[in-house]
């Protein structure tokens, strides 16, 4: 089972990126899936999270109104597209899959993890 985040890059203040998750080994289609993100020194925190059926969508506090979140069951992907993107919003940013149909905003929730992508935006 693999969750392969790609997306990331270097990108200016101001700026958009979208990131695309994809599964492999297994479907998803009935699991919540997450992003995270940790930054240099932090701890990792929640992102944003999107129920089975593409419902019950959560956003962090720190970046609501900027981020949207998506899913596609037929292709086992789930995308997070971020707009206006700040100095702050640099981190490593990791896809996972969570226990249950509906996910949360603790990891503890999530079993299978990506590699993560990282996301530099330059002030």
């Amino acid at each position: 089972v693999q969750l392969q985040a790609s997306g990331g890059g270097l990108v200016q203040t101001g700026d958009s990126l979208r990131l695309s998750c994809a599964a492999s080994g297994r479907t998803f289609s009935n699991n919540a899936m997450g992003w995270f993100r940790q930054a240099p020194g932090k701890e990792r925190e929640f992102v944003a999270t999107i129920g089975w059926r593409g419902g019950y969508i959560l956003y962090a506090d720190s970046m609501k109104g900027r981020l949207t979140i998506s899913r596609d069951n037929a292709k086992n992907t789930v995308d997070l597209q971020m707009n206006s993107l700040k100095f702050e919003d640099t981190a490593v940013y990791y896809c996972a899959a969570a226990r249950g149909s509906v996910g949360s905003s603790d990891p503890s929730g999530y079993n299978y993890w990506g590699q993560g992508t990282l996301v530099t935006v330059s002030s």
